[in-house]
């Protein structure tokens, strides 16, 4: 007998138009690695699978641009716009908060209308709100529009990760546009930096914003260009899950506001609006796990998200490791500016590692991750999470100048950089590719969702209790209070602490290599096909 043809559509990971009845061939290995190596039929040319790419990257290199570099710009706005030290936390978190909070429900509309379709909605959405955030005049207006940028980001991230999950299928190829994506988060990162430092020092921080909403139309133009329009299969079946949005979203924002705020509110948790907020947010959130379980017949949070093995255990990991990763870029960028005094130019300079291990590494792990267990990858990005902060935690004080502020960067800061780049862009590789290969075509938008739900709210949450604890710590050092070092230490002991747990959970997680294989949708095909010839 001959070799058994592939179905027509593997080569874009389609299975176009076919029940699994259909199903009568599979492809062996030799044809599994030679279609994971393919370039998708769906992208006609090497030409257009460049700018697919770049396009679909970018996206994600706008998302970091924003976190990163606002952390660099926020001293000289908070400035501009008197906005006082109890309160800069929210400028910085909103954005996280807000694009954590309406993930899911932009997943669902990207199985409804196209992940193409949403993509490109949510870069225009964001260029709007990029642009006026420039034009802020207050605290409030400044915070708003940040919470509105998250509405883009929300919209566009897990657009994005569905349609390169659509797109490739689990191999090499996979592994290396995957390791692509990451390694434009870490760009994004540092160009947020490093242009956030130029407009601080050289033009205003308004430019900062303005230049990025420029960006941002660039990337929806191309988008409409470069992405094909032939990927959305139409399933009218498909309906949003309203009893879900109306839970699950204002849970979320009302218990992480709780968090956040409570410790700068004037008696604590004891502040009426602070436990009442919280306590409306947790009954949203309990209503939202009962409409999950029992009520919708199409929920945001399908149970079949969590069936792969060790799923569950995954996802608490990164809900944590993320929440490090947030605690890290929060209060390493204040440590450096506010502790060492450092200008904003020299800040963006330490921080360079981080954008130059993380391309290294993300491209490495993009021709490495068929070969290398995914745990053993794992326990090395959370080894690599905890020595980054606690590195940070333990950094000497300087007297009388010293120790210098070359030894502190050579011995402390630059390892730091180097472990920290080690733990996200391996953690962000390894999951994406997991996760999106697990879930069948119908989940992939919803996957995204998942993911980069884990990512924001592991960032906004995990910085909420961090705050709670430096406000109730300096309450109880009143009347002196403690120095900005002794609150940024902190948050760093906090994250070594989650690190500890993410890497406890680790170890119990087996997830084998990111190699050729068939799509989940082709396994569930061939197990029916099996089960009905036994």
């Amino acid at each position: 007998m001959g070799q058994p043809e592939p179905l027509a559509g593997l080569e874009s990971g389609v299975i176009s138009g076919r029940t699994s009845s259909d199903l009568s061939q599979f492809p062996d290995k030799a044809e599994l690695e030679r279609l994971g190596r393919a370039r998708p039929a769906v992208l006609k040319s090497w030409i257009t699978e460049v700018g697919f790419i770049i396009t679909v990257v970018m996206s994600m290199t706008m998302s970091e641009y924003f976190i990163g570099g606002f952390n660099i710009i926020l001293p000289p706005v908070a400035d501009a716009l008197n906005i006082p030290e109890n309160t800069r936390t929210w400028p910085a978190g909103v954005i996280n908060l807000t694009t954590a909070a309406f993930l899911m429900p932009f997943s669902r509309l990207c199985d409804i209308y196209g992940a193409r379709s949403v993509f490109l909605f949510g870069h225009i959405w964001f260029m709007i709100w990029s642009l006026v955030c420039g034009f802020s005049t207050n605290t409030i207006m400044l915070i708003i529009c940040r919470a509105l940028q998250g509405i883009g980001t929300s919209a566009f991230t897990p657009a994005g990760l569905a349609l390169l999950g659509q797109t490739y299928r689990p191999g090499p190829r996979k592994n290396l546009v995957f390791a692509i994506w990451g390694a434009f988060a870490c760009l994004g990162f540092y160009f947020g930096i490093f242009l956030g430092a130029v407009c601080a020092d050289f033009m205003t921080w308004r430019w900062y914003f303005w230049i990025g909403a420029i960006i941002v139309f660039c990337i929806a133009v191309t988008g409409f260009l470069t992405i094909p329009r032939n990927l959305h299969e139409q399933d009218e079946s498909i309906r949003m899950d309203w009893w879900g949005l109306c839970t699950i979203v204002p849970g979320l924002i009302l218990v992480v506001f709780a968090f956040t705020d409570g410790g700068h509110a004037p008696h604590g948790w004891q502040t009426p609006y602070i436990y009442v907020t919280f306590i409306i947010g947790m009954l949203f959130l309990i209503a939202g796990v009962y409409t999950q379980g029992w009520v919708s017949a199409q929920p945001l949070l399908p149970a079949d998200l969590f069936r792969p093995k060790y799923m569950k255990r995954l996802s608490l990991a990164l809900f944590c490791l993320y929440g490090v990763f947030g605690l890290y870029l929060f209060y390493s960028s204040y440590y450096i500016e506010t502790v060492l005094d450092t200008t904003p130019i020299l800040t963006a300079a330490w921080f360079t590692p981080l954008a130059i291990g993380g391309v290294c590494l993300a491209v490495c792990g993009g021709f490495v991750m068929h070969m290398i267990s995914n745990r053993i990858l794992m326990m090395i990005s959370s080894v690599g999470f905890l020595i980054s902060v606690l590195l940070f935690a333990i950094i000497p004080d300087r007297v009388n100048g010293h120790p210098s502020t070359s030894f502190l960067y050579w011995a402390y800061i630059f390892p730091a950089m180097v472990c920290g780049t080690i733990g996200v862009d391996i953690t962000y590789n390894v999951t994406n590719v997991f996760i999106t290969t697990s879930m069948p075509r119908r989940l992939q938008a919803t996957a995204g969702g998942l993911i980069n739900t884990l990512l924001y709210l592991g960032m906004a949450f995990w910085l909420g209790i961090a705050e709670m604890a430096i406000s109730e710590a300096n309450r109880r050092k009143l009347p002196e209070g403690l120095s900005l070092r002794q609150q940024y230490k902190i948050g760093f002991w906090i994250g070594v602490a989650m690190t500890g747990l993410s890497l406890i959970l680790v170890l119990t997680i087996k997830i084998g290599q990111a190699a050729s294989e068939l799509t989940a949708d082709e396994k569930a095909a061939q197990a029916e096909r099996e089960a009905v010839a036994n």
